[in-house]
């Protein structure tokens, strides 16, 4: 069962997987209509989304806004938000989706599970610099795109992070030729020829 593994890689509290356990219902329920996940995953959820996701809650900053693009399904924001919110209190999530009907399943998941976040119906082009102190988009776009949008949005000392599968390579050398930045490798927990890369310090190439 994809849940046992979760809790093998990671030591969470019993609320946390309240909210987890919640977090799941909603998707299933919601899954059918608005195509959240691959309905091929849903059986596997804990792992291929939620631990996939969880492994991003280590980096969370004390206090501040992470921004997370793309938000989809809401990976990884509301899974590190279910995690961090008891620990974290002072961590808010703003969450960017332009598609409507996922911005109202987003915000739904917020309301039932009570987290510190908020969601932008918007486009990413069309929402002001957003200060953040975090940032991350998961199966967005390619990272050379990913990294400009991070230009824009993180504040002068904050981190991006974006996972990224077996090409993460060839990635990050077309990323290097528009943008140079400090980028950290960090190997998945959950496919070993997937990475996430934490990129700060961005300015365009000369």
């Amino acid at each position: 069962m994809s849940k046992d593994e979760f809790q093998r890689h990671l030591s969470v509290s019993r609320e946390t997987i309240d909210r987890l356990d919640k977090y799941e219902a909603l998707i299933t329920k919601w899954n059918p209509k608005i195509n959240l996940v691959a309905s091929s995953t849903l059986e596997d959820i804990w792992v291929r989304h939620f631990l996939d996701s969880a492994q991003l809650a280590s980096f969370a900053p004390n206090s501040g806004m992470w921004l997370d693009l793309g938000s989809g399904g809401g990976f990884p924001a509301l899974v590190i938000a279910s995690m961090i919110s008891d620990t974290h209190p002072e961590v808010s999530f703003t969450l960017v989706e332009s598609d409507t009907r996922k911005a109202v399943f987003l915000r739904t998941v917020i309301r039932e599970l009570e987290l510190n976040a908020k969601v932008l119906s918007e486009r990413i082009e069309k929402i002001p610099a957003q200060n953040a102190n975090v940032l991350s988009a998961r199966a967005l776009d390619t990272l050379e795109k990913l990294v400009g949008y991070a230009k824009i949005h993180l504040n002068q000392d904050g981190t991006a992070f974006f996972p990224k599968g077996s090409s993460h390579k060839n990635e990050l050398e077309q990323a290097r030729e528009t943008w140079s930045f400090d980028v950290k490798t960090i190997p998945s927990i959950t496919d070993p020829t997937a990475a996430i890369f934490s990129i700060k310090d961005i300015q365009r190439a000369k």
